[in-house]
C-alpha cells in the first residue's frame, strides 16, 4: 500500500516537473519565433518604362504592420528585405498620394524575388494640370515619362469648382499674361490658396512666381499688391543675369536621388527672377547657387491661412489611401500612403496621420528660378524637374 502511495506520488511530481517545462518554452521570452524573410529585387522605372525613377520608396508591412523599407537609387535599383508569404509590395515617390504602385508577390525565406520592370512601373493617381507658357514646357517632361496632363485656363484657375478636381497645378514661365486677364487674379489667386490649404499641389517656375507674390507678368519689387503668399516668406526680383551658374543640391535626398549633386544650370534668356529673401523656416532650399548660396529651387508645404474654405481635392482614387507619418529605426521618419482600413493598426504600433512635417493639411508648392523652355538645353536641370513632377 505505502508502495503504491509513494508511486502515486512520485508520478504526480514527474506530471508537475513535465507542466512546469512546458510553460517555460511557451513563455514569451523563450518562445519568440524569428520572423522568416527573403529579399524582392527590382528597379522602378516610369510609366512608359524609358526612365529609372531614383528616390521612390518601395515598402511592405507583415501580418503584424511592421514596416520594411527601402528606397531605389539613382538608378532606380532596389533591394527590399520583406517577410516570407504573400505580400503586396508598395511603391511611391513624394508621400505616395500622386503617383504609387501596388504589386502582389510571393517571398519565399533566404531566397529572392526579382521582379520585372513591367511591374515596377510608377502609376500616375494624381489628375494632373497645366497652364500653358511662352517660355516653359512642363508637359512636354510630363510626357517623356509616360503620364498625362490636361491644359487649363485662366478662366479654370479662376472657377475652384474645376480647379479642385487636380492635384498638381503646374504654372508654366510665360503663363500670366497679365494684361490679357487681369480682372481674374484677384479670384485666381484665392483659388490657388484655397488649393494648396486644401492639399492640392502647385509647381510654379522663373516670372510665374506672381502668382505666388504678386506683380504682372514678373515680379520687380518685394512689396507688390497680390499672390497669395506673404511678401514677407518670399520676395523674387526680374533681375538675374544670362548665363551659365555653377549650382549645388543641397537636399540630401534629392542628391541621392540623382545620383550627383552638382550641375551647371543655363539661364540663357535675358533676365530671370532671382530670389531676394525668403524666410528659412517656411521654404526648404533644395538647389542653390553655389558661389553665393543664393536658392535656385525652394520647396513648402507650410501654407495655411484664416478664413478659407474646407473643399475636397483631386482625385477620386485617393480617397481609398491615407498619407501617414511612420518613424524607422534610426529616428528616420517617411511620409507614405496606405490602405486606409490599415490606419488604426499602424497608429497603434506609433504612426501619425498626415505627412511627417509641414502645415497639417497644406500641398506643396515648387518654385525653380530655372525653367524648361521649348528650345535650348536645360541639361542636368532636366532631371531635377522630373524629381519634382514625381515629388509634387
Amino acid at each position: 500500500m505505502k508502495k503504491s502511495y509513494l508511486f502515486l506520488l512520485m508520478l504526480l511530481f514527474a506530471f508537475l516537473i513535465s507542466c512546469n517545462g512546458d510553460d517555460t518554452m511557451t513563455s514569451p521570452e523563450t518562445n519568440v519565433t524569428a520572423v522568416q524573410t527573403g529579399k524582392i529585387t527590382g528597379k522602378v522605372m516610369s510609366q512608359n518604362g524609358t526612365k529609372p525613377i531614383g528616390g521612390a520608396s518601395v515598402f511592405v508591412f507583415d501580418d503584424k504592420y511592421k514596416i520594411y523599407h527601402t528606397n531605389s537609387d539613382a538608378s532606380g535599383n532596389f533591394t527590399l528585405e520583406a517577410p516570407s508569404g504573400n505580400q503586396t509590395i508598395y511603391i511611391q515617390t513624394g508621400n505616395g498620394s500622386n503617383f504609387r504602385t501596388e504589386i502582389s508577390t510571393s517571398v519565399k525565406a533566404n531566397e529572392t524575388v526579382s521582379l520585372d520592370v513591367t511591374q515596377t512601373k510608377l502609376t500616375q493617381v494624381a489628375k494632373i494640370a497645366y497652364v500653358k507658357g511662352n517660355y516653359d514646357k512642363i508637359e512636354d517632361i510630363i510626357q517623356t515619362l509616360g503620364y498625362t496632363a490636361t491644359e487649363i485656363t485662366h478662366a479654370d484657375l479662376a472657377n475652384i469648382t474645376t480647379l479642385a478636381q487636380y492635384d498638381i497645378v503646374f504654372l508654366n514661365c510665360g503663363s500670366r499674361k497679365y494684361a490679357q486677364t487681369a480682372a481674374l487674379y484677384p479670384l485666381i489667386e484665392t483659388n490657388l490658396a484655397i488649393f494648396v490649404a486644401n492639399g492640392g499641389s502647385i509647381y510654379a517656375s522663373d516670372w510665374d512666381v506672381s502668382y505666388l507674390v504678386g506683380g504682372t507678368d514678373n515680379t520687380n519689387n518685394c512689396s507688390l499688391a497680390g499672390g497669395f503668399v506673404p511678401d514677407a516668406k518670399l520676395c523674387s526680383k526680374n533681375i538675374g543675369s544670362s548665363g551659365m551658374v555653377a549650382s549645388t543640391i543641397s537636399n540630401p535626398a534629392l542628391a541621392t536621388a540623382m545620383g550627383f549633386n552638382t550641375l551647371n544650370i543655363d539661364y540663357d534668356l535675358g533676365s530671370w527672377q532671382k530670389i531676394i529673401n525668403y524666410d528659412a523656416n517656411y521654404w526648404d532650399v533644395l538647389v542653390k547657387d553655389t558661389s553665393t548660396n543664393d536658392p535656385l529651387m525652394i520647396r513648402t508645404n507650410q501654407f495655411s491661412a484664416t478664413g478659407l474654405p474646407t473643399t475636397t481635392i483631386g482625385n477620386a482614387p485617393n480617397t481609398a489611401f491615407t498619407t501617414v507619418c511612420i518613424t524607422l529605426p534610426g529616428n528616420i521618419q517617411i511620409s507614405v500612403s496606405v490602405p486606409t482600413v490599415a490606419v488604426p493598426y499602424l497608429v497603434a504600433l506609433g504612426a501619425t496621420v498626415g505627412p511627417c512635417s509641414g502645415a497639417t493639411n497644406s500641398g506643396y508648392i515648387y518654385y525653380t528660378t530655372f525653367h524648361n523652355h521649348a528650345t535650348g538645353n536645360i541639361g542636368n536641370a532636366g532631371t531635377i524637374l522630373q524629381y519634382v513632377i514625381l515629388n509634387l
